[in-house]
């Protein structure tokens, strides 16, 4: 399958949970950064071409907020390959206020590797 991304993607250095803001259940963790996108790791599969608002959770050096939340779309599912228990599931970007891209990007700054 050829590759489709568009923006360099970074591995996740920091464990930072993704919620789901409408049902306040962990989704996941973050594994993965682009300034478009996302990747997480969870314990199940996720419906593909899904609108969610995901929650992140902040640490006090990242902004005034306790959180950040952003509208992100399920793109693709996959079983992990090497943890065939956990799931990998990529997230495109669809809606997010300035400020709050403001607060990803210097997550995918401080945390991208």
């Amino acid at each position: 399958m050829p590759e489709r991304r568009t923006a360099p993607r970074k591995n996740f250095s920091f464990y930072m949970r993704v919620l789901d803001d409408d049902t306040q259940e962990i989704l996941g963790h973050m594994v993965e950064v682009s300034a478009v996108g996302l990747r997480l790791e969870t314990v199940g599969p996720l419906p593909l071409n899904k609108d969610y608002y995901l929650r992140l959770e902040l640490t006090p050096d990242l902004g005034n907020l306790p959180y950040i939340v952003f509208i992100a779309r399920s793109k693709w599912c996959k079983i992990d390959e090497i943890q065939p228990n956990l799931y990998r599931v990529g997230f495109q970007i669809v809606e997010i206020m300035q400020e709050d891209r403001e607060v990803f990007l210097r997550i995918l700054m401080k945390f991208g590797s």
